[in-house]
């Protein structure tokens, strides 16, 4: 049933926008893309794993362990990997964002293995009905947490202070430093909320699909990235709306039996929306003197 699909796709979709939003925000300040947000993720859900299955604890605590973690880690990543380079070329800290993911990727496969581990028993998963739709415990608690994951953010981005400063950092990296604001503290709180967003995205989807693996985060870093560039690279509800297009192409496409092929679905949508608007579905043109 369409409806049906839609629903999964949204439940899907709603992971990608949270993976997509760090890209996104730290590309509208310093225009790097930060191709270790998938490791990020990755290492959240092994978090989450870590949280429930040793020292036993609730989803709630776990995810907010997750999410503290990879907030220093994101912070660490960035003062190490990627500071000492911004005033070099363009290249070199998009070789070390890559030199950082394989490294996580690497450190991760010889902790944990390269097989997939399967997420523990958190919840008593149960379907509820609304007419003719399904929707499980699982997905009710993953709209639940991104929707609010996303309003949180708008709510910083938008009325807080470093929000303000975030903002202004985007619109003029340089004449933000002159007018006072420490782009530093600016860049580096950038590199925490999404990387604690990833983090929660990455244990969502090991409580969805029920398994996490060293190499999880490739594919949905990829897929991700594709979302924030269709939305708008640097547009924020660019990238919640990228990630939920995404998930219900992706869904819809499965359902109508290219499941083979969904994989190929990001990419081949991306390819399409840049053809005809190269800027993305809300991104917008940027003026630059010559």
């Amino acid at each position: 049933m369409l409806t049906q699909q839609l629903l999964n796709g949204i439940t899907l979709g709603a992971t990608y926008a949270l993976i997509a939003l760090g890209y996104t925000m730290v590309y509208g300040i310093i225009q790097l893309i930060n191709f270790a947000h998938g490791e990020i993720y990755m290492v959240g859900a092994f978090i989450g794993v870590l949280m429930v299955s040793v020292f036993h604890q609730g989803l709630l605590i776990s995810l907010c362990a997750a999410m503290a973690f990879c907030m220093i880690m994101g912070v660490a990543i960035e003062r190490v990997a990627y500071r000492p380079l911004r005033r070099s070329t363009r290249l070199a800290p998009l070789i070390s964002a890559i030199g950082v993911s394989i490294f996580l990727q690497t450190l991760m496969t010889k902790i944990e293995g390269p097989q997939a581990v399967a997420f523990p028993h958190v919840i008593n998963d149960s379907l509820y009905h609304m007419g003719a739709i399904e929707i499980s415990k699982i997905q009710l608690i993953i709209l639940v947490v991104s929707s609010l994951l996303m309003l949180g953010l708008h709510f910083i981005v938008k009325y807080v202070k470093i929000g303000k400063a975030m903002r202004a950092a985007s619109e003029d990296y340089d004449t933000a430093a002159l007018m006072g604001i420490n782009v530093n503290r600016v860049i580096s709180f950038t590199f925490a909320i999404g990387s604690a967003l990833a983090a929660a995205g990455g244990v969502l989807v090991g409580m969805y699909f029920n398994s996490v693996a060293p190499l999880m985060g490739v594919l949905a870093g990829l897929k991700a990235f594709c979302a924030a560039v269709l939305g708008g690279i640097g547009s924020i509800p660019g990238a919640m709306l990228g990630g939920l297009f995404l998930g219900v192409a992706e869904t819809l496409g499965v359902a109508g039996g290219f499941d083979l092929y969904k994989d190929a679905i990001a990419f081949t949508m991306l390819i399409v929306v840049l053809l005809f608007r190269p800027t993305g579905l809300l991104g917008r043109p940027i003026q630059r003197k010559v």
